[in-house]
This record gives C-alpha cells, structure tokens and sequence, in this order.
C-alpha cells in the first residue's frame, strides 16, 4: 500500500498501522474526522462543557494527567485555533505547568457524559498566560475579563493558552450516560475535609513511616 501522509498523527502511529494492518482505517480518520483548528460545532461543543483532561510532559518526556473542571463553558474560545482554560487555586504542586514550562506540547480531552456521549480531543501547544498579560491585550474576550474580575474562589490565578494543532471526535459507544446529581462546590478552598482530606489514606502511613524512622529524610 502506498505511504500516505494526512498531515496528522506520528511516526509511531503509522508504523503501527501498517504493522498491524489498519493503514485503511485509519487514513479515513485522518482524512474526514481530524482537522487543525475548532469548527463551529467544536466551539459550541467546547461552551456546554463543564470537563476537562489534560495531557502533559516534562523535558524528559515524562508525562503527568491532570483533570480540570468548572462551570459550563469555563474553557474561553479565544478564536478557531486558540482557546485558554483557567488555573484555579490548587495544592500547588503545579505539576501540569511545570511540564508546560518545559514542554509546550499538550493534550486535552473533553468527555460529555451528560448529553451527547461524545468526546473531542485536541492536540497542540501551550503557553502559560497571567491574568495581567490578558487584561493588558486588546483581543482579549470580555467573558475572560469578567472571570479576572471574579472575588470568589472562581478566580483564576492564571491561564494556560492552547495553539490548536488537532482536533478530532472520540466516538460515543464506550461513553457512559451519567446523571448529575448536586454538590456544593468549594471553590477554591484549602479545608482538607472539603478537598476529600485523606481519602487514600497515604498521609497517616507518611507520617507513621516518619516517627519509626524508616520515612525519607
């Protein structure tokens, strides 16, 4: 079969393919399903979501997930091939912009379990933007202005920008239809009760670890 390249995807990817068979398959989806920059429909999509799953790696290619999350339509389009979504206060690991600071690539994963069943993903590059830098830009939309100026736990405390370099459907049939039940959320709040406090119970066996001496120094 001859070589042919979409424009999409890796080198990785298309070695795969032709190793086990599925060059046809997937030379269709590059070619009808994946495109470089939001359609309308992406866009409008991207404005009901309230979920976020990020991908991200540092310099040595080690990658961390990360999950974000906020009112319907907390992702800000900025046009068809940017969008920014907000850094609310964290634990402060930061470990998802650290990997940014050294690694622009990124990769988002939005999932509707509510309605449509249905995913986007998008690939590209990001950059880290201060709440300063967008209130001093002419582009910069009023709905980003407004969450700036947001007193609550809402606030961001900063930005990452996306360069959208893919975009493409995750189909529906392994997407569960979920129910929303209500939940009051804490925005922002640093009680460790609130944020699940120690669920997994690690920090017990830490702090155990530490008093018999076996713990890191």
């Amino acid at each position: 079969m001859d070589y042919h390249d979409p424009g999409f995807g890796s080198e990785g990817e298309r070695e795969l393919q032709k190793r086990y068979g599925t060059e046809k398959r997937a030379n269709s989806f590059y070619d009808r399903q994946m495109i470089d920059y939001l359609n309308p429909r992406m866009q409008e999509y991207i404005r009901e979501q309230e979920l976020l799953f990020i991908a991200t790696s540092d310099a040595k290619g080690e990658c961390d997930s990360s999950f974000r999350a906020g009112i319907p339509g907390f992702v800000r389009i900025l046009n068809e091939k940017q969008l920014a979504y907000p850094e609310y206060r964290g634990n402060g690991v930061l470990a998802s912009l650290g990997n940014i600071s050294e690694n622009p690539h990124i990769g988002l994963m939005f999932l509707d379990f509510f309605k449509a069943t249905i995913g986007l993903h998008i690939n590209g590059k990001a950059s880290i933007v201060e709440n300063e830098e967008f209130l001093q830009s002419d582009n910069t939309p009023q709905e980003i202005r407004d969450d700036i100026a947001t007193e609550d736990g809402k606030k961001p405390e900063r930005w990452v920008m996306v360069e959208v370099e893919e975009a493409y459907i995750h189909c529906s049939k392994h997407i569960p239809l979920l129910t929303k039940q209500d939940k009051k959320i804490a925005w922002g709040t640093d009680d460790m009760k609130l944020k699940g406090g120690n669920f997994f119970g690690v920090a017990s066996k830490v702090n155990s670890r530490k008093e018999s001496g076996d713990g890191p120094t």
